[in-house]
Parts: structure tokens; sequence; C-alpha cells
């Protein structure tokens, strides 16, 4: 009896122990769910990606997304400035994931050769909930048809893979 006892306490304990780590998947776990991209409708992540934005991004691409000044002319050491991250900037034409990953890895490593980017890598300072939180504010900034196609360009993307 006892030995049955401890293989009911232990398989407890194992479904337990599955049960949590699928929450935290499956969206249960509130602020541990997964994220897979910038997701502007979910109320708590654009929340998140505000503060993650005013704190890492702000200074660089504004603290209403407008970007730094002639940000279409390259500086002197050949980079140019922060781009705009309202409907007025390039943003919205590119795919979550693109977006994702020059956010994580920097400009530079997404950029064509040659391409001097200022952008710094944030991968080692956000983790991947972080980025696609700041995303997700950026793009619940946009009017709503700018949304809608940048959306339509991700889903195309994520099609294609």
């Amino acid at each position: 009896m006892k030995k049955r006892s401890f293989t009911i306490v232990v398989g407890g304990i194992v479904v337990l122990a599955l049960a949590a780590i699928a929450a935290g998947y499956l969206g249960v776990g509130g602020s541990k769910t997964a994220v897979t991209f910038a997701d502007a409708g979910n109320v708590e992540l654009v929340a998140l990606g505000q503060k993650i934005y005013t704190a890492e991004c702000a200074a660089c691409h504004g603290v209403r997304l407008e970007g730094q000044p002639n940000w279409r002319s390259r500086l002197a050491n050949g980079s140019l400035p922060a781009p705009p991250h309202d409907e007025t900037g390039h943003t919205w034409h590119h795919p979550d994931q693109l977006l994702f990953d020059i956010t994580k890895h920097g400009g530079a490593k997404n950029a064509p050769a040659g391409f001097v980017s200022g952008m710094p890598a944030f991968g080692g300072k956000l983790a991947d909930r972080d980025i696609w939180a700041a995303l997700a504010y950026i793009k619940s900034r946009w009017p709503e048809p700018v949304r809608q196609h940048q959306t339509m360009i991700s889903e195309r993307v994520r099609q294609q893979k």
C-alpha cells in the first residue's frame, strides 16, 4: 500500500508540473504566455509594450513614434537616423517576424551587405515576449487601414513558411 501511495503522489506531482508548463504556453499563465507575433489587439501585451517602448525605444524613435529628423538622409558614418514607427515611416511595410528579428538581432544583421545600421540588438537585454510587446504597442498606434495592411503582409509571409 505504501508503494501505491508513493506512485500516486509522484504521478500527481508530474501531472501538476505538466499542467503548469502547459498553462504558460496556452495563455492561462498571464504574463508567461508565449507570444509569437505583435498582437495589437492584446491589451495586456500593448500595455507592457508601451512601458518597454518608452524605456528602450523612445530615445531614438521618439516618444510619439515620430523618429529622428531627416530620417531618410544618411549621416556622416553612412547610417540613417532612427525612422519613425508611426504611419509616416516604413515600419508597417515589413512583416512582424522581420521587425522582431531586427529588434532582437540588430539592424546590421538583417540588412543587405554594406548597409550601415545604427539599430542595436536588444536580444541580450529584452526577452522575446518584451520585444513582441514593444512591436504590439507600435502597431496599436497605427490607423486601422495601415494595421490591416501590415497584418496582411505578415500573414502572407507566415503562409510561405
